[in-house]
């Protein structure tokens, strides 16, 4: 795909999550629209993979470690092939397969089933170790949220993704600013990011995360970094798509009504 086909998929990508949490009445929109760029250069240009055989052993591997952004995974899958696209419409169902948290045995296409936060770098550790062990030339991708780097074990995991020199690995930090409790200022303030991740040995890269060239951009550099990790830091606005649910931390865990969800979705269309 090119630069303005991957921007209309993102902007289908983006319906999709509003359809997913409004037809729940539950879920994540917030963080879900502000990684929804970064997932799709990423499912629909840049990961190795195969829909048609999801276990495909040489495939790329994705860890969502913010698996409560889950709608955006989804909606990538499905739109890539993986399973349905009318299942989105079952998302958070008590017999759906497609639960509030990505789960790898029950939906096809998902590496790692996350949603406790702070404990993907470690399981994307483990698969890049697997990898250099087995010499696959396979990649892997963590997304983390800027919130959910307050947890320590994602400093630990940075520690041994240095150690053991993982320039198979690609860490993404969707860097914005908002958790469900306000700024990450005001909550825990771990700025500067992209220095703490350098002073952990990371190769970092700080971009625009809803810049569709600047994304592609950002991962052929990192695919050519030898001997130790690369983390994106990609700045991002809570909500992008809907004006009225951007930068508001209300947004993070919040379904919209018909009215909110109608408009959402005009907003998206008309991109204002």
């Amino acid at each position: 795909m090119n630069i303005e086909q991957l921007q209309q998929k993102a902007k289908k990508i983006r319906e999709d999550i509003l359809e997913e949490v409004y037809q729940a009445q539950s879920g994540h929109p917030g963080g879900s629209l502000s990684v929804a760029d970064i997932l799709t250069v990423l499912y629909f240009k840049e990961m190795n993979i195969q829909p048609e055989n999801p276990n495909w052993e040489d495939r790329d591997r994705l860890v969502l470690s913010k698996g409560h952004c889950s709608p955006a995974l989804y909606s990538c899958l499905a739109n890539r092939g993986y399973f349905p696209v009318e299942d989105l419409k079952t998302f958070r169902n008590i017999n759906s397969y497609l639960q509030g948290h990505p789960d790898k045995n029950k939906v096809p296409g998902v590496d790692m089933t996350t949603g406790s936060l702070g404990q993907g770098l470690s399981c994307a550790n483990g698969m890049a170790i697997a990898g250099k062990m087995n010499q696959k030339d396979y990649r892997v991708y963590c997304i983390l949220g800027d919130g959910e780097i307050e947890e320590g074990q994602v400093w630990e995991a940075a520690m041994a993704a240095n150690q053991y020199k993982l320039d198979n690995l690609c860490v993404i930090v969707d860097n914005n600013n908002l958790q469900i409790d306000g700024t990450i200022e005001k909550v825990m303030n771990s700025y500067p990011i992209d220095e703490k991740f350098r002073s952990f040995g990371f190769q970092v890269i700080n971009i625009d995360g809803h810049d569709i060239e600047e994304i592609i951009k950002a991962f052929e550099v990192a695919k050519n970094i030898k001997d130790k990790p690369t983390c994106i830091i990609a700045k991002t606005i809570k909500g992008k798509g809907v004006t009225f649910m951007e930068n508001q931390a209300g947004w993070h865990g919040k379904a919209p009504n018909q009215e909110q969800y109608e408009e959402a979705i005009r907003r998206i269309k008309d991109g204002k």
